[in-house]
C-alpha cells in the first residue's frame, strides 16, 4: 500500500510563477498527504526560487502539511519514482505568443485569448506538441505508472499528444472554466431565491471540448435550473458581470457573459466557458469581427503586452517570497488538483469535469479524441461518465473544432504542416482567402520556427 505521507510529485514547469504557488498553497492545507515535490524547469533559477518559497512555507506554524521542495537536476531526476506528474508550462515565450495573437490582426483577425484555437491556438499547438511528446517518452521510461495532470494550453492537443506517444499513460487535463459557470449559477440562486449554495452543490452534465464546453443539465438539490437560467438571461439581455468584476486583472479579462447568453438563445444549451474563450470557437463575424463588435459583447481582447507586464510583476513577487521579505498568502485557489490526487490514492471519491480520450462518453465525437466531460475519481481510477449527445446545432460547431484539433496534433508530431494549414483554413476564425491565409500561416511558423522540429524540411518542400 502506498505511503501517503511520502508521495513524490514531479512538477514539469516547476518554475511557474502562478500554478506552482496554487499547488503549494493547496498542498499545505491538506493533512492527509505529504511528501516531496520535485521541480523541473528549463529556467533553473525560477525553480530554485519556488523551492525556497516552498521551504519558507514548510517552516510556518499555520500549515498542516509540510512538503519538501527540491530542484531536479534533469527530467530523469524529476520523474524517477514519481507518483504524480504535474505539467504546467508556457510553450515558448510571450514573444512567440505575441506573434500568435497580434500578427493575425494585420489581416483583420482578432483573438481574445489565442492559446487554444484560431490561428494563434493552432501555431501554439505546433510548438507545444513536440514538448509533450518528449514528456510522454520520459514518463513512459521513468514513471509509467504515475498519474499525469496537465494544466497547459492548448489543453486538448497537449493531452492528446501524451496519449498518442504513450497510449497507456494515465493522464487527464484540468481546466477551471466550468467552475466559473457553476459560480454564475450560485449568483443566480442567491439573487433569485436568496440561497447561498456551494459550487459543488451545482450539479452539471458537461459535454464538448476544452474551452468550448456545454451543459445540458444543471441541478441544485434535484431542481432543474435551466428555467431559472432562461429567466435570468431575459432580465439581463445586455449581459452581467460575474463575481470577479472587481478583479485586479479585469481591464484585460473583463466579460459580461453576453456571449454565453447569446449562445443559449441560439441553441437552448448553456455554454460553460468564459466569453473570451467561447468567442474564438464561433464564426468570426459573430463576436470577433472587429474591436467594436467585441466591445458590444462586453469582453476584451487580452493583449500580450498585459501578459508580459503581469509576468514581470509575478517575478518581482517571487523574489520577495523567495527571500523571505514577503509571506505567501493562504488564498483559496478554487482548483481541484489536490482533491483529485487524494481520490486517486483512495482518500474519498468525487465527480468533476476533466479532459480525457473519448471512450464512448460522447458517441457523436471520434473515439480517442480528447474531450471534456465529467469523470469519477476513486482509488487509482479516473473513469469518464457517459455524457450523452449534443443537439445538432451545437454538435456541428464542436465536431468542426474536434476535427481541427485532431489534425493539428497529427501534424505537429509528423511534421505534416500542410495538414496543419488545412486546419488553419478550416478554423471558424479564418475569413481569409487561401493566398492571404498561406502568407499569414508561413509568417507565423517562421516566427516560431525554433520550436518546430520539422520546419526546415517544410520550407524546402515549399521552395521545391
Amino acid at each position: 500500500m502506498k505511503d501517503l505521507k511520502n508521495l513524490k510529485i514531479a512538477y514539469i514547469g516547476g518554475g511557474s510563477h502562478s500554478w506552482a504557488k496554487n499547488l503549494m498553497v493547496d498542498l499545505a492545507r491538506e493533512e492527509a498527504i505529504c511528501g516531496t515535490v520535485s521541480l523541473y524547469d528549463i529556467d533553473v533559477k525560477a525553480a530554485e526560487s519556488n523551492a525556497r518559497i516552498g521551504a519558507f512555507l514548510a517552516e510556518r506554524d499555520d500549515v498542516v502539511s509540510k512538503w519538501k521542495y527540491v530542484v531536479a537536476n534533469d527530467i530523469e531526476d524529476a520523474l524517477t519514482g514519481a507518483d504524480v506528474v504535474v505539467i504546467s508550462i508556457l510553450p515558448g515565450t510571450f514573444d512567440e505568443m505575441e506573434s500568435d495573437v497580434h500578427l493575425p490582426e494585420k489581416y483583420g483577425i482578432y483573438q481574445s485569448v489565442g492559446d487554444t484555437t484560431g490561428p494563434g491556438g493552432i501555431v501554439r499547438a505546433l510548438r507545444a506538441a513536440p514538448m509533450f511528446a518528449y514528456f510522454a517518452e520520459n514518463i513512459k521510461k521513468y514513471c509509467p505508472q504515475s498519474w499525469v495532470i496537465n494544466f497547459t494550453n492548448p489543453m486538448t492537443v497537449c493531452t492528446r499528444t501524451l496519449y498518442k506517444v504513450f497510449p497507456q499513460i494515465k493522464a487527464f487535463g484540468c481546466c477551471h472554466e466550468v467552475f466559473g459557470t457553476q459560480d454564475l449559477f450560485k449568483e443566480i440562486l442567491k439573487e433569485k431565491r436568496g440561497i447561498d449554495a456551494k459550487r459543488e452543490e451545482i450539479e452539471v452534465n458537461v459535454l464538448g471540448v476544452n474551452h468550448f464546453t456545454w451543459l445540458d443539465k444543471v441541478c441544485y438539490k434535484g431542481e432543474d435550473l435551466l428555467p431559472l437560467y432562461r429567466e435570468f438571461i431575459e432580465e439581463n439581455a445586455e449581459g452581467r458581470e460575474g463575481t470577479d468584476k472587481e478583479h485586479w486583472a479585469n481591464s484585460s479579462f473583463a466579460q459580461k457573459n453576453k456571449v454565453k447568453f447569446d449562445l443559449f438563445c441560439r441553441y437552448g444549451l448553456i455554454a460553460a466557458a468564459g466569453d473570451r474563450h467561447l468567442a474564438e470557437f464561433c464564426p468570426s463575424d459573430w463576436y470577433l469581427k472587429d474591436p467594436e463588435t467585441v466591445r458590444s459583447y462586453g469582453f476584451e481582447l487580452t493583449p500580450v503586452s498585459w501578459r508580459k507586464k503581469d509576468l514581470a510583476w509575478r517575478i518581482e513577487v517571487a523574489e520577495k517570497l523567495s527571500s523571505g521579505e514577503k509571506q505567501l498568502d493562504f488564498y483559496r485557489t478554487g482548483e481541484e488538483c489536490v482533491r483529485q490526487i487524494k481520490a486517486i490514492f483512495g482518500l474519498g471519491s468525487f465527480l468533476t469535469n476533466v479532459n480525457l480520450p473519448n471512450r464512448g462518453q460522447m458517441p457523436q465525437l471520434p473515439l480517442n479524441a480528447v474531450i471534456e466531460t465529467n469523470a469519477y475519481f476513486s482509488g487509482d481510477d479516473v473513469r469518464p461518465v457517459v455524457a450523452g449527445n449534443l443537439p445538432q446545432g451545437v454538435l456541428a460547431l464542436v465536431q468542426r473544432i474536434c476535427a481541427e484539433q485532431e489534425m493539428v496534433a497529427e501534424a505537429a508530431l509528423t511534421g505534416n504542416y500542410e495538414l496543419a494549414f488545412q486546419a488553419f483554413l478550416n478554423n471558424p476564425n479564418m475569413p481569409l482567402d487561401i493566398k492571404a491565409a498561406r502568407e499569414l500561416f508561413d509568417e507565423m511558423l517562421k516566427r516560431t520556427k525554433k520550436y518546430l522540429p520539422y520546419y526546415e524540411a517544410y520550407v524546402k518542400r515549399e521552395k521545391a
